[in-house]
């Protein structure tokens, strides 16, 4: 009788482990897993090639913009043509998440220093006070190097209009704020032929724009939000390698 109760009882925990073991672990998959390592480098979705932003389908390019750089220089969009760059909307006097980009954008400066064709666009929204001569010391402050980073200020409606219709990054003038101007902290990828890029998140749905305002020292913020630099600086590499 003892040989028949182990083969019941070894019968019955393989029918467990066939009708059980799989929903177990597609739970786990469904909620801490996934929910902990949604940006995580170790995440299979998110190392997939990058996304593509579309709008009505179609792929996202920048839009045309030309504004004087912090020497004075026209620089357009064209002038990124064959570089990787990220864009940014800030300005000098921000009281509150400029500095914090404007650290993490060195930060990737410097971990970029070796590839001659990556690229920043800082484009202020107080063109009014920020003049290429504040804008130069500010890149001077800042210990910026890299000749593809230009900090942009030009007329105040083509940079609006750039900001919340071309990249859909919001920014206003709110005499209500800390510095009288509110601005989303976003990076926008974009890669050698203009278009904007983004990385997947766990659900197949691009991340659209990466946070730039938390440092890689933190990793997340008070509101729980992780930081993102790490990731982008692998997407900017992933990028950057196709003409390798």
């Amino acid at each position: 009788m003892k040989k028949y109760s182990y083969v019941g009882i070894s019968f019955i925990v393989l029918v467990f482990g066939i009708l059980f073991i799989p929903k177990i672990v597609n739970r786990i998959k469904n909620t801490s897993v996934v929910k902990n390592d949604r940006m995580s480098a170790n995440n299979p979705v998110a190392n997939e090639k990058l996304a593509y932003i579309k709008i009505n389908g179609e792929p996202r390019k920048v839009p045309e913009f030309a504004f004087l750089n912090q020497d004075s220089i026209v620089i357009t969009n064209h002038d990124y043509i064959g570089k990787v760059y990220l864009a940014e909307f800030f300005f000098t006097s921000c009281p509150t998440i400029c500095p914090k980009m404007s650290q993490n954008l060195v930060y990737l400066q410097n971990k970029l220093k070796d590839y001659p064709d990556f690229g920043v666009a800082s484009f202020t929204i107080n063109p009014r006070f920020d003049t290429p001569g504040r804008l130069k010391k500010y890149a001077e402050n800042y210990k910026v190097t890299d000749p593809d980073w230009h900090f942009l200020t030009g007329d105040r409606e083509n940079i609006y209009e750039l900001a919340n219709a071309g990249f859909n990054i919001y920014a206003a003038e709110n005499p209500d704020v800390p510095g009288g101007f509110e601005h989303n902290g976003y990076f926008a990828l974009i890669d050698q032929e203009g278009y904007i890029r983004s990385r997947y998140d766990a659900s197949g749905n691009p991340i659209i724009y990466y946070r730039g305002t938390i440092g890689v020292e933190e990793k997340m913020d008070e509101n729980g939000e992780e930081e993102q630099i790490t990731v982008l600086l692998e997407d900017i590499k992933k990028l950057l390698k196709k003409d390798e």
